[in-house]
């Protein structure tokens, strides 16, 4: 399966101004991403997408390709992900090269390793899904099954839809939340369906030590405290 991993990094970041290109430890957080990823043998060609040239300067001198600049109504705040990723393939197929599957890997998530990569992309393989999400376990005070939503009477009603809450934890099935971490897709479902997911969705869980997502100073202050972990 040939597949094209995609690394976006776009400049206006808010949360943690200039973070992509921010130095976390000795090393520019986008540098965490491109290393696992060009040392995964699974991933056939890795691109940056990125509006900013500051970020791209330092990408290229990573290693990653840098073919393209993404055009500027893809970069703004407000704009989703689907359509930067059809973008770069839509630049790859104009060269006559098509890819089966796209790995979408976001610079804030620094602490993946090449396995938990390689073990994504070989699971996302076998299931033969439309696509497979990185996951963690949702708390339990915050399953599915134990929150409400307000009625049409302004009253709570669970949000499940279930007319009786579960009333021990230990009763709870375990549920998911989507970690930001790794995002892989067959190329036809982004383009046909024009969907990341698809309707079958495969998942790997990550490693909760060394999970972070980074958008905000609070995360970026967590993902210092991990990296001294992982360095003792």
């Amino acid at each position: 399966m040939k597949i094209l991993g995609i690394i976006p990094a776009r400049g206006g970041s808010k949360g943690v101004p200039r973070k992509n290109i921010k130095l976390l430890g000795k090393k520019p957080l986008l540098q965490y991403t491109s290393e696992i990823a060009l040392a995964s043998d699974l991933i056939d060609t890795l691109v940056l997408s990125s509006d900013d040239e500051e970020i791209m300067v330092v990408a290229k001198s990573l290693g990653i390709e840098v073919p393209f600049k993404r055009p500027m109504d893809l970069a703004i705040d407000t704009a989703p992900t689907l359509p930067v990723i059809q973008h770069a393939l839509a630049y790859y197929k104009n060269l006559g090269i098509e890819f089966e599957a796209v790995c979408l890997l976001q610079v804030t998530s620094p602490f993946r390793t090449v396995e938990f990569l390689n073990q994504a992309i070989e699971k996302f393989k076998k299931a033969n899904t439309d696509s497979l999400v990185s996951v963690q376990k949702v708390p339990h005070e915050f399953n599915p099954h134990w929150v409400f939503e307000p009625n049409a009477s302004g009253n709570l009603k669970i949000a499940t839809g279930e007319e009786q809450i579960i009333s021990r934890r230990q009763d709870l099935p375990i549920a998911y939340h989507r970690d930001g971490s790794i995002y892989i897709t067959k190329t036809n479902v982004i383009l046909e369906q024009n969907s990341l997911y698809g309707a079958s969705v495969a998942y790997i869980e990550s490693p909760k030590e060394a999970y972070v997502n980074i958008d905000t100073m609070a995360d970026w202050k967590k993902a210092e405290v991990v990296l001294k972990q992982i360095n003792n």
